[in-house]
């Protein structure tokens, strides 16, 4: 049951995600929810809500969402717990470091809460990993090139990358490393991982494709109860095409869900 009181929220981050995050709270769009404000390295123009730092943010929210990037999370997510303020995550490949992942964990005595962006089917692929889990899982992410480029890159991949005339797959590895990689691409597989409970079994491949209009993921698992395959295929953001549009309306879902609820990948 939902508490009839009204949540205060905070968001971090005021960019791709957490403008339209923002604009929908101020608006009255998500049902219980009132914003507070906004946590943001950069001056804010134009927003519906005061900026605020940290110390304030603690004192005045019952939770905050981030939307600012792995960085961010790292840097306030475990005191924000520790504070007993709630946590909606959207940059979850930052827990791909079993470390930090695990101090997020401990921490309280606010709750965790993690949204699942841009893709679908982690209901199906949690449940079929209650089990004995999978076999085999892959996730295949395609995106425009110039969105995949990242500094650890070397001058002969980027410009094999800027002249691809089709397809071009750049890397295939584990889910944990990929989220490493392309920390503001790979939330996906991140996505994946959780949901299935196991890092090590998942592989992402990150594909370029100049033709691609838009971001695809493919997903295919093999388990015990089952084999399953999904495909996802989303328009980029206008504002930053290294995530999906979608992304920002999927992290309000999460947020009505987790006003009254008790936590998990939702």
């Amino acid at each position: 049951m939902k508490s009839s009181r009204t949540c205060r929220v905070g968001v971090i981050g005021y960019g791709a995600i957490g403008v339209p995050v923002v604009a929908e709270i101020a608006a009255g769009r998500v049902p219980g929810a009132a914003l507070e404000g906004i946590i943001s390295r950069s001056p804010l123009s134009g927003a519906p809500a005061k900026r605020m730092d940290l110390t304030e943010a603690l004192e005045r929210c019952d939770l905050l969402v981030e939307c600012a990037g792995q960085e961010a999370l790292v840097e306030y997510g475990e005191a924000i717990l520790l504070a007993g303020v709630d946590l909606l995550v959207t940059s979850i490949g930052a827990l791909a470091d079993g470390e930090f992942s695990k101090q997020l964990a401990a921490a309280g005595p606010g709750r965790l809460f993690l949204t699942a962006g841009a893709v679908g089917g982690l209901d199906l692929l949690s449940s079929g990993a209650r089990v004995e889990g999978y076999d085999r899982v892959t996730i295949t992410t395609t995106k425009l090139p110039e969105s995949l480029i990242q500094p650890w890159m070397n001058e002969a991949l980027i410009e094999e990358i800027h002249s691809a005339r089709g397809p071009l797959d750049i890397y295939e590895g584990p889910a944990a490393e990929a989220a490493q990689l392309f920390p503001k691409s790979m939330n996906a597989g991140a996505a994946v991982a959780i949901a299935v409970n196991d890092w090590d079994v998942v592989t992402v491949r990150v594909r370029a494709d100049p033709a691609a209009k838009l971001t695809s993921h493919v997903i295919e698992a093999s388990g015990t109860l089952g084999e399953y395959r999904f495909e996802i295929r989303n328009k980029p953001s206008e504002d930053n095409p290294r995530t999906s549009g979608v992304v920002p309306f999927a992290v309000l879902r999460s947020l009505e869900s987790v006003i009254g609820a008790q936590g998990g990948l939702i």
